[in-house]
């Protein structure tokens, strides 16, 4: 299911602009939670059940981890729950707030891999190529790049591996030497990848002045609803935070704002704007499934 892909790059863009900004800096829990979920589930949706492990496999030991690292070293907060070995207080807040900054740390991280399936490289040069040439192509080959070297990695594993060269086989310093000899590979492709990508783009006149390029993205009426209803969403939830309805103290005691019918709107409408994509995934599966059930 991809049909939020298919929608203009303006509409993709500024959807994953607020969605990703507001996960970085809103640290209410339930800002957190709802970012969370609402990444975990659209990736799913993007990649299928393959995502479930994959997001499973650090999100869960990061949490863990941060959890348990960040009480050792800060140790402000009132609510002393005990004492550490080196007689420093382990409080309550400090591991509320790790586990919380570890939250946010996996959204951000979930929402980012649902920006690299659905903001394309020809998106980003389309809304860019002609403002900033230069910056929206390295811009681009960065966000290619780190997919693109993770599959070449696994390729060049593989073939070490039918060799006896895996970091798997031999002694502690042979899987040492295996280990180095995979990444001068890789170093070495990722070089030559660059310097070849740098002249492809250079023959086709890349950021020459009056080059034209062709483009299928249409704005559409679907788009300007679609960009409508994500910029309202995205503007209310700002102003509601600037007015200070999603704040939240974790120091030196966890402390919140009173809920009021303004505060509800704010979460409500954040919700309305992570779970966006889900909602046209949704609805446009139901349409599918009725075209089909009058066939």
């Amino acid at each position: 299911m991809n049909e939020f892909k298919t929608y203009h790059p303006i509409v993709n863009f500024t959807y994953f602009l607020f969605v990703i900004g507001f996960s970085c800096f809103f640290m209410h829990p339930l800002c957190l939670g709802i970012s969370l979920v609402s990444g975990f589930v659209y990736s799913v949706m993007l990649k299928g059940r393959k995502a479930i492990k994959n997001n499973l496999l650090y999100m869960l030991p990061m949490i863990l981890i941060t959890a348990l690292l960040n009480p050792a070293f800060n140790h402000e907060g009132i609510t002393v729950l005990d004492y550490l070995p080196d007689n420093n207080p382990l409080t309550l807040e400090s591991i509320v707030y790790g586990v919380c900054a570890a939250v946010m740390l996996v959204s951000v991280i979930c929402h980012f891999s649902c920006y690299n399936e659905v903001m394309t490289s020809d998106k980003f040069i389309y809304l860019f190529g002609k403002i900033i040439p230069a910056m929206s192509l390295v811009i681009s080959m960065t966000l290619r790049f780190v997919p693109k070297f993770a599959a070449q990695l696994k390729v060049v594993a593989n073939a070490q591996r039918t060799m006896g060269r895996d970091v798997s086989n031999g002694s502690m310093i042979e899987r040492a030497k295996h280990g180095l000899n995979i990444l001068s590979i890789m170093t070495t492709w990722s070089l030559e990848n660059a310097i070849e990508t740098a002249d492809s783009m250079k023959s086709r006149g890349y950021g020459i002045p009056g080059r034209t390029a062709f483009s299928i993205f249409t704005f559409d009426k679907r788009d300007k609803c679609a960009l409508f209803a994500i910029l309202f969403l995205g503007i209310y939830t700002l102003w509601g935070s600037i007015n200070g309805e999603l704040y939240f103290r974790y120091f030196p005691s966890i402390q919140s704002v009173k809920p009021s019918l303004f505060a509800m709107s704010v979460f409500a409408a954040y919700l309305l704007l992570c779970i966006s994509p889900i909602i046209i995934e949704v609805r446009e599966v139901r349409r599918w499934n009725v075209l089909r059930s009058k066939i």
